[in-house]
């Protein structure tokens, strides 16, 4: 009696086979080809683990006066601008890794990717550099006309909140319309309205660093077709039932 076919090449079954193991590998690769497509993005996500590790094993004392020299603050702008506009962007002022960690993947990433990393790398330093400058800019008017005391020239100002606020809003071009103005829209009330209530050097440094993408417009063109939100939403329809919300029919 014959076990198995010749079909089978001569190999007995060994039991079923395991589609979770499949899935697995194939979800692992689709995420190292994703990381790989955005290498400065994560080249520098990893460099900000590496500081906010070191910054938990710091004395409270220490850290405020290590951190303090590496800020883009008025006093070191005026002797070591160069030197402290790099500094400042390696290390996280609040907030934790983990949510950077979300953020950079779900814009730095995706732009980096759509314009290339030297492209992406022009837009977030723009907005990290022109907009730190206007705002310790207004900040030092402000100390200049009374507005703000003298200590704010030794303030702590350090992050990557003004290159992720010019990603963001950059990426209001890799959108189609009508969803292109939806986002739009959306950014300039979250980034709008804290300048509006707060009026912080911070709040005004984020809403410059929004301008500052999108006046990056014509590092955008011709970089491929813009996403289309509605055709992703109708093919996860069709693959969860069908654009009708019935279960779809699949031949014997």
């Amino acid at each position: 009696m014959r076990f198995f076919s010749r079909r089978s090449g001569g190999r007995r079954s060994t039991g079923p086979r395991r589609p979770f193991a499949g899935t697995l590998r194939t979800g692992s690769a689709a995420v190292l080809s994703f990381v790989r497509g955005a290498p400065g993005t994560y080249i520098w996500l990893a460099v900000l683990l590496v500081t906010t590790v070191l910054m938990h094993h710091m004395n409270p004392q220490f850290e405020t006066d290590f951190l303090r020299r590496r800020s883009t603050n008025i006093h070191e702008l005026s002797t070591n601008p160069v030197r402290v506009l790099i500094s400042s962007a390696l290390w996280i002022d609040g907030g934790g890794w983990l949510l950077y960690a979300v953020l950079y993947t779900v814009f730095h990433a995706p732009a980096e990717r759509w314009l290339g990393t030297l492209r992406w790398l022009t837009v977030a330093a723009s907005a990290h550099v022109l907009a730190t400058l206007l705002s310790e800019g207004a900040l030092l008017w402000a100390i200049r006309h009374g507005l703000a005391p003298q200590s704010s020239v030794n303030t702590l100002d350090i992050g990557v909140s003004y290159a992720l606020a010019g990603v963001i809003a950059v990426l209001t071009y890799h959108i189609t319309p009508p969803w292109r103005y939806v986002y739009l829209a959306g950014v300039l009330v979250v980034y709008g309205a804290p300048l509006i209530t707060g009026r912080t050097f911070t709040d005004l440094g984020h809403f410059t660093s929004v301008l500052i993408g999108l006046a990056c417009y014509p590092l955008t063109r011709h970089r491929g077709p813009a996403w289309n939100p509605g055709d992703t939403l109708t093919r996860v329809r069709r693959r969860t039932g069908g654009d009708d919300g019935a279960p779809r029919r699949t031949a014997p």
